[in-house]
């Protein structure tokens, strides 16, 4: 049953108020075995659970640094018999958190993992997995959760940020300005600390407006305690909401699903549902 919602003015309010978090992030893996062993023995991830589809020919692993009532995790997607997708040019890269980036790129050549970048004595670096989705490793002391930030590329960085502010009640950071990459990144997350939480971080390429996406990134999963109310917000700041708020047919669990301005999509979780789906 649909929740009444508050007034246009309020609903601003509401979703800073709203119990949010980031869940986890979807994507499709072409060797699902080859990817788990690399995040589990070079990111030091865990394999938190796997769920086999057989109806719809597909496989689904979590993996992350912690349960998922508490981390955001990876959710890989297989679907049987697709060995590759196009990961595109509009996903940047995952940020990773380890105890030492020196160690953890001598393991992934160990492993015939791919470096991008390295620089002797930095405390940064690029790599790659299997499937060609770059992960940024940074060594910054102990963390809540290692699995620290998603970095998609738009077009209009000022809308973006606009968008996932009202929309989407996050919290703004700050920016940072490349003249030498020629770019401009925008950090936005859920709570006071953005060293404490996980980050969204929009990349706009100067003069870039358009992108590629493939069809290998999927989305990212936030937690709600309203989806209804959540989507009436969406809609009132120009999200199109692709699946209007209610239960999946099977499990129940209530979601509603939204394009931003730039079309990467993002599924709202009925909070109280994914604690149940879990049980």
């Amino acid at each position: 049953m649909a929740t009444e919602a508050p007034p246009a003015e309020d609903l601003v309010e509401w979703g800073k108020s709203d119990n949010r978090r980031f869940l986890h992030v979807v994507y499709r893996v072409g060797d699902l075995e080859k990817t788990i062993k690399f995040y589990t023995e070079c990111l030091g991830m865990k394999l938190l659970r796997k769920r086999d589809i057989p109806s719809e020919k597909y496989t689904n692993a979590f993996l992350g640094y912690g349960p998922e009532v508490t981390h955001f995790v990876i959710e890989l997607t297989y679907n049987y018999g697709v060995e590759k997708y196009n990961v595109g040019t509009a996903f940047g890269y995952f940020g990773i958190v380890v105890e030492d980036v020196k160690a953890t790129l001598e393991l992934i050549k160990s492993k015939g993992g791919k470096v991008i970048t390295e620089v002797e004595g930095s405390l940064t670096a690029l790599v790659e997995d299997p499937d060609g989705y770059k992960f940024s490793l940074t060594q910054t002391g102990p963390t809540a959760d290692p699995f620290s930030l998603v970095m998609l590329k738009v077009g209009d960085l000022d809308r973006a940020v606009n968008f996932y502010e009202k929309a989407f009640g996050m919290t703004f950071y700050h920016t940072d300005e490349s003249s030498e990459e020629k770019c401009t990144k925008a950090y936005l997350g859920y709570g006071d600390d953005e060293k404490k939480t996980t980050l969204l971080g929009l990349t706009y390429n100067h003069g870039v407006t358009e992108y590629d996406k493939g069809n290998a990134y999927a989305q990212i999963a936030l937690g709600t305690d309203d989806v209804y109310k959540t989507a009436k917000l969406l809609k009132e700041f120009g999200g199109r909401v692709t699946r209007e708020p209610g239960p999946l047919p099977g499990i129940n669990t209530k979601i509603t699903a939204v394009l931003d301005p730039d079309g990467w999509k993002t599924v709202f979780v009925d909070n109280a549902d994914f604690l149940k789906e879990l049980e």
